[in-house]
């Protein structure tokens, strides 16, 4: 019988095919979610380097932020990676969503990128 986590794997694995397919070259935003937090990184896989990140976890937003589990945390956790990426140079980005649905959380902190200026 396959486990959750084999089945989450992948789903990783398959959606980091069809990036890499599609991609054009593009740099990657990757989501992580737990339980209690969220974060986000701008990768260049060519590179193996994170470029710009960003998670609930730093002081700031742990101080303005009722838990950094909710969509207002995942929202601003967006902007803030935008903020940094656009900063290091990126303006185009690959949305990487990894094993997750594409909603709740993770379309959040997707809309709140792209409010911050990313574009994917």
């Amino acid at each position: 019988m396959t486990s959750k986590l084999d089945l989450e794997a992948r789903r990783r694995r398959r959606l980091r095919f069809q990036l890499r397919q599609k991609s054009g070259g593009r740099l990657r935003l990757s989501v992580f979610r737990s339980g209690k937090h969220i974060y986000a990184q701008v990768i260049d896989d060519k590179a193996g380097r994170t470029l710009a990140a960003a998670s609930s976890l730093e002081k700031p937003m742990r101080e303005g932020l009722k838990t950094g589990a909710d969509k207002d945390a995942a929202a601003a956790v967006g902007k803030l990676v935008a903020e940094r990426a656009i900063a290091a140079g990126v303006t185009e980005v690959v949305f990487d969503r990894g094993p997750y649905l594409y909603h709740g959380r993770v379309k959040a902190l997707a809309d709140g990128a792209r409010e911050g200026g990313l574009s994917f």
